[in-house]
């Protein structure tokens, strides 16, 4: 798995507020870019742990597909 999912993933379930969840589809989906999310002071924290989450590998890249699998837009 990517950066960019791996955080998008983490940013969806670690919160349930629905502006965040959606930033995190966003994400997901390439409508907004991580750099865009930092300048967001409401989820600048949530993207901080994400990364130390992904660096420390405590990720369950089974969930993070569900999550892809569900959120994902494919364009054909």
């Amino acid at each position: 798995m990517d950066k960019v999912t791996c955080i998008a993933y983490l940013l969806y379930t670690s919160s349930k507020n629905q502006d965040i969840q959606d930033k995190a589809i966003q994400l997901l989906n390439g409508d907004m870019s991580i750099h865009d999310l930092k300048r967001d002071q409401s989820v600048q924290t949530l993207i901080l742990m994400a990364e130390s989450l992904i660096r420390k590998n405590k990720i369950d890249k089974t969930q993070i597909q569900v999550f892809v699998d569900k959120f994902m837009v494919v364009e054909v």
